[in-house]
């Protein structure tokens, strides 16, 4: 992580921690990572793309790592999400920039070109796919309809339980299981006696090494879990807010890619709104969909140069 340079920025009444690499003057890359991630889940693509000419600009969300985390459920809503991100490019006085989302980081990016088309020159997402609103049903209720209760975003709905649950285990023992445990065959409740009832495998795989757990691991020791999971508990709370953005597209050039394995794409009927023009019908400009074989949730780590190279060949366009 050498030349990766480091700061913290005041942006919308909290304190930022930024991430960075690449020159100045170059086009911005900002990359908006997930849960339960950091800007560091970043790190081969701003590498990577820095090499490349791209300045690469990757902070921690709020309620993350070294960024602050407000007590408050409520504020952890879309706008916030979003404010923060338009108050970070104001700072640093970058009028357009590409945006790279990758599971909640998508959702907030989505929602960033939905918002304020005029600061993204183009969109990369990762991952999790444009979910238009519906206005019948409320987004938990959505998910409770398709998994039951005991699903992670269901089970995250209450304060405090899932937090303690979390903050107990082993953060090295998690973070190798979640990480690991990246594929469809995941669990689904993100329980902590389902998360050690999971086999860590004796040797890690290629993609991931004891060095980079430790750093997640490190990290979330001191942060706790309460910040991310409060972007849960704000689903519904956003799906009242977004009222008037209802059947709103997302006019931005964008790339969609998502790994054949990863959760996200068997949502029940998402595949053929990804691939039968639904997804197309919201993003009408979006210019290419890749799924990528064998490959899980984490994708930018697990397939680290092929995500870099996908990013960059789209990118590279405009």
């Amino acid at each position: 992580m050498e030349g990766i340079s480091h700061k913290t920025i005041e942006v919308n009444g909290i304190s930022m921690h930024v991430a960075e690499k690449g020159p100045a003057a170059g086009p911005a890359i900002l990359f908006i990572h997930g849960f339960p991630e950091l800007w560091y889940s970043w790190r081969h693509q701003i590498l990577s793309l820095s090499e490349r000419g791209f300045r690469c600009i990757a902070p921690d969300m709020r309620g993350y790592g070294d960024t602050s985390a407000p007590s408050s459920i409520s504020s952890y809503t879309i706008f916030h999400l979003v404010g923060d991100l338009i108050a970070l490019l104001d700072n640093l006085s970058l009028p357009q920039v590409f945006v790279v989302g990758h599971d909640w980081g998508a959702m907030v990016a989505w929602q960033l070109c939905m918002f304020r088309p005029d600061r993204v020159k183009a969109l990369v997402n990762l991952s999790v796919a444009f979910m238009p609103r519906n206005p019948a049903v409320k987004t938990v209720d959505q998910f409770r309809s398709f998994y039951g209760d005991d699903y992670y975003m269901c089970r995250f709905q209450e304060y405090g339980v899932v937090d303690k649950e979390l903050a107990s285990m082993d953060s090295r023992l998690f973070f190798k299981t979640i990480l690991t445990m990246s594929g469809a065959e995941g669990s689904m409740s993100l329980s902590k006696a389902s998360l050690e009832s999971y086999k860590v495998p004796d040797v890690l795989p290629s993609w991931l090494s004891e060095e980079e757990i430790e750093y997640f691991a490190s990290k979330f020791q001191k942060s706790g879990f309460t910040g991310g999971i409060n972007y849960y508990r704000c689903l519904d709370l956003n799906w009242e807010l977004t009222a008037p953005w209802t059947n709103t597209k997302v006019e931005v050039p964008t790339k969609y890619i998502v790994g054949d394995r990863d959760i996200t794409y068997h949502y029940p009927g998402i595949q053929d709104f990804i691939h039968k023009g639904g997804l197309k019908g919201y993003v009408p400009l979006l210019k290419e969909t890749v799924v990528v074989p064998g490959a899980g949730h984490f994708i930018q780590q697990e397939r680290a140069q092929e995500i870099s190279d996908h990013i960059y060949d789209f990118i590279k366009m405009f």
